[in-house]
């Protein structure tokens, strides 16, 4: 590219299916996925990443959800009960699209399932200079220990919502807190960096995925300029 890309058009890729037992709906999936305007190498790069999750979604769904509203659909039918269909859907919001950055997460939410309501999330933040996803560590000063900085902004926040009763948390948080904690799971924001813990994994279900957010004024965090490739790297490998 002979100059920088500021930012990123995209419109919405969209895919639908559907599984039915003797010609009654069972389960429904829906896919609503960025698909960019752009015909460059690396529009074309990213375009064929959420064409690929949209897919393995899919997959999922056929594989994994389906005999679960087969078996449901069976048992509801034998005993005359209402006959369920289960809905799978998987979305995306993009969060930040400014200097050279592009950042969104995308999330599942499957509902009528046995068990609870699951909702998963996965973070993607891309530097549009490169084409590639930019790690974590990327984002902050050299040598920085970002990783306890922001196990310590977490664990302060929950201490805080507890104290005010606006939010619940398992008793042993703070060991699920470290256990937890994945560096994939970020995405940016306006206000800084967003970063996030499966749902399930430090609070009940009432709380969904919990997000945290260090200030882009945070001390060691670079932001919102993109990286040097070889400073990329460095992160990474950290």
């Amino acid at each position: 590219m002979s100059e920088r890309r500021r930012d990123f058009h995209t419109q919405i890729f969209t895919a639908q299916r559907e599984w039915a037992e003797d010609g009654i709906p069972i389960l429904t999936a829906s896919v609503e996925l960025p698909a960019p305007e752009d015909t460059d190498r690396i529009a074309r790069r990213i375009r064929r990443y959420y064409r690929l999750q949209s897919r393995a979604f899919l997959r999922y769904c056929e594989h994994q959800l389906l005999p679960y509203a087969k078996a449901a659909y069976r048992t509801a039918l034998a005993a005359s009960a209402p006959l369920p269909c289960f809905q799978a859907e998987l979305t995306c919001r993009v969060t930040y699209n400014e200097n050279g950055l592009w950042s969104l997460y995308t999330q599942s939410r499957e509902t009528g399932l046995p068990g609870q309501l699951l909702v998963r999330r996965w973070g993607d933040t891309w530097d549009l200079h490169t084409g590639y996803p930019l790690p974590l560590g990327s984002f902050f000063a050299p040598r920085r220990p970002w990783r306890r900085q922001l196990l310590s902004l977490a664990a302060a926040e929950i201490e805080r919502q507890q104290r005010l009763g606006i939010a619940h948390y398992h008793e042993d948080w703070r060991r699920r807190l470290r256990r937890t904690f994945n560096a994939r799971n970020f995405y940016l924001t306006p206000e800084g960096l967003a970063f996030f813990f499966p749902m399930y994994a430090i609070a009940p279900a009432v709380e969904r995925v919990p997000v945290f957010l260090l200030p882009r004024d945070a001390e060691g965090l670079r932001f919102p300029c993109a990286v040097p490739p070889e400073e990329q790297k460095n992160a990474a490998a950290e």
